[in-house]
């Protein structure tokens, strides 16, 4: 008598299920590792051991910038010091890709170009670019800028 549907299935999952694991090692063996105190005079590492570039790493600056490589937490400081960094290299706009999402990218980024002195103006990247993944910011030309100031020094005279 052939096996019925449910027989067969069951034979099936259990050839194909995973192997067992193996035990855990008791719980006694960790206890030494951790009450174990520092030696006198031992120094403590501060470092973080997640962070695994515990020193400043340098970025070459290129008109487009990439955000899909940094943490939500640290994309404002990063759009900050890119913006700033872009501007000295010199260049006249960049395209800032922050992804579609549900648009919570975006809209810092664009906060972000809203609040820096430096910045013209903004607009989502054309289609062929990313479209409303990226934006496409366009710096103030820095005579505009010098001669702002100068007008400003002049009217505090």
């Amino acid at each position: 008598m052939p096996p019925s549907l449910l027989q067969w299935l069951g034979r099936k999952w259990l050839a194909l299920r995973p192997a067992p694991r193996a035990p855990a090692p008791a719980l006694d063996q960790f206890e030494t590792s951790l009450t174990h105190a520092p030696e006198a005079g031992a120094v403590e590492d501060d470092a973080d051991e997640s962070d695994f570039f515990p020193e400043p790493v340098r970025l070459e600056i290129k008109d487009v910038f990439d955000l899909h490589s940094f943490a939500p937490r640290d994309v404002e400081r990063v759009v900050v010091e890119y913006l700033e960094e872009a501007r000295r290299a010199g260049f006249r706009s960049v395209r800032i890709i922050h992804g579609k999402g549900r648009g919570v990218q975006r809209r810092l980024v664009q906060d972000i170009l809203a609040r820096t002195p430096f910045i013209r103006d903004w607009a989502d990247a054309p289609p062929q670019s990313g479209g409303w993944g990226a934006t496409v910011a366009h710096f103030t030309s820095q005579n505009t800028e010098k001669n702002d100031e100068r007008g400003t020094m002049n009217a505090e005279r």
